[in-house]
């Protein structure tokens, strides 16, 4: 079984177009997507339609949550995308079914997934939602301790849009110190998936204001 992980498309059509030719190219049996589908950009509906047709699993993400309820944590300039994001699927053009089907699938994604050993969140093991989980976050080992005592083996999350491998030694990975390949050894590890339709590792290693996200 080849699994494909994304995550955090934030209504970015194109780049969720792009990744999708290359996982096709990679001959992938299924796609899990870890949220936040929507929020920021333009595409809310084309990007969860084709999240929809192509990924076996779909987790809920906070702009997800925001997308159907009042968005709290926000800051403004994310609010008022959600706010204009729930619009466009509330008013988007095509019939009423297609519309009440994005809004079945965002009100019934899971927060959660597993597939023992394998943990699926779009946050943290704690808090699947909403927590994030930083790369400078190895020099609080209370805080990592707690999020490896709820993992079996191995979680995939997104949500801060920095893609790594943390470990239980309290390290985290860039993609580039293992040239893009990461070999599961004996201990515990999470691995952040980092953001098809907002990447960040390349202009800052966090968000600007961590409750916009």
């Amino acid at each position: 079984m080849k699994r494909a992980i994304i995550s955090d498309i934030h209504g970015n059509l194109e780049a969720l177009q792009a990744v999708m030719a290359h996982i096709a190219d990679q001959r992938v049996d299924e796609i899990y997507c870890l949220g936040d589908i929507v929020g920021y950009g333009p595409n809310p509906c084309e990007c969860l339609d084709l999240v929809i047709a192509k990924c076996r699993v779909g987790l809920l993400g906070n702009h997800d949550q925001g997308a159907m309820f009042d968005p709290e944590g926000f800051n403004s300039g994310a609010e008022r995308a959600i706010f204009w994001t729930r619009e466009q699927l509330e008013n988007s053009t095509g019939d009423r079914d297609q519309i009440d089907r994005r809004w079945d699938f965002l009100g019934t994604m899971p927060r959660i997934h597993r597939d023992d050993p394998w943990l699926y969140v779009h946050g943290s093991p704690r808090n699947p939602v909403n927590e994030y989980v930083f790369p400078e976050d190895i020099y609080n080992q209370k805080k990592m301790e707690k999020l490896f005592g709820l993992i079996n083996k191995g979680c995939f999350q997104g949500h801060t849009h920095v893609p790594g491998v943390f470990l239980e030694s309290l390290e985290f990975i860039t993609p580039e110190q293992i040239d893009h390949a990461f070999t599961i050894g004996a201990e515990r590890f999470m691995v952040n998936v980092g953001s098809v339709g907002q990447p960040r590792e390349l202009t800052r290693r966090r968000p600007p204001d961590r409750e916009s996200d």
